[in-house]
């Protein structure tokens, strides 16, 4: 008896894992077959690009990928890139488009495509409160720290290495900050509301301030963030595109930036 209770046992349980796995079966085929979308991000440039206590990426760039995926009907899956290899890294296709925070310039467009931009903020110079300044000039000697293959490096590298100042790549922006506190640099050439968000606004960037006009050339900073891709992805731009227009005229974007900022984040 006790043999026939325990078969049948067995076999009511075997009953149950097999409708829960046909319950199932719906969502993750649905999954599986969802056409992929590599995104690279470099998870260091907060508030637009970071992770969670978990891990997990997050930020402005990656609310505005999600946004994108669900318009084109894709699947965001994240790639972790350090900066200065983001474009090497899209050429040899490890992923399939850039979502980090990458402004659209002449120089970049000579070797990658871009989307049309889906923000625009200028850029500031930082140091400690109370440093000399009344002109660019007034840095001369100062060590400043910026993000190795960025607009602001390109313009430290221009325009302030010229009148004496020591400009210092870093492969990651939260690296210049933590040598900023330890006092191996002065400040920093950064991404204006990134530079608040990651570094002023928070207890180790207390006594440093903003200094000197918003750095906005087109020469060096281009004309706002873009969706970066390889070129000849005609149709993958004509789609993101689209949805960028999409978020913008139903509200999406509208939501996702108010997370973040209380201002006009598109800009002009």
């Amino acid at each position: 008896m006790k043999n026939i209770l325990l078969t049948l046992g067995l076999a009511a349980t075997v009953a149950l894992v097999g409708c829960g796995k046909k319950e199932e079966a719906p969502a993750a085929a649905a999954a599986s077959s969802t056409p992929v979308l590599r995104v690279a991000i470099d998870p260091t440039y907060e508030p637009f690009t970071f992770k969670t206590a978990d891990g997990k990426p997050a930020g402005f760039d990656v609310d505005i990928a999600e946004a994108i995926c669900a318009e084109i009907q894709r699947r965001c899956v994240y790639v972790e890139q350090v900066w200065d290899s983001m474009i090497p890294g899209l050429q040899a296709q490890q992923y399939d488009v850039i979502i980090s925070s990458m402004s659209i310039t002449e120089e970049r467009q000579q070797v990658i495509d871009f989307s049309d931009k889906y923000y625009s903020t200028p850029s500031r110079i930082v140091v400690k409160e109370g440093t000399p300044f009344e002109t660019l000039e007034s840095l001369k000697g100062l060590r400043i720290g910026v993000l190795k293959g960025s607009t602001q490096e390109r313009y430290a590298v221009g325009e302030l290495r010229p009148l004496g100042v020591n400009v210092i790549p870093y492969e990651a922006q939260d690296q210049v900050y933590l040598d900023i506190r330890s006092g191996r640099l002065d400040g920093t050439v950064a991404d204006m509301v990134e530079v608040t968000g990651g570094f002023l606004s928070k207890p180790e960037g207390q006594g440093y301030t903003f200094v000197g006009p918003l750095l906005n050339d087109e020469k060096y900073f281009g004309i706002g963030m873009g969706v970066a891709m390889r070129k000849g992805q005609d149709e993958l731009k004509q789609q993101i595109n689209q949805a960028i227009q999409t978020i913008r005229a139903n509200g999406t974007y509208q939501t996702i930036s108010a997370k973040y900022f209380d201002f006009d984040v598109y800009g002009d």
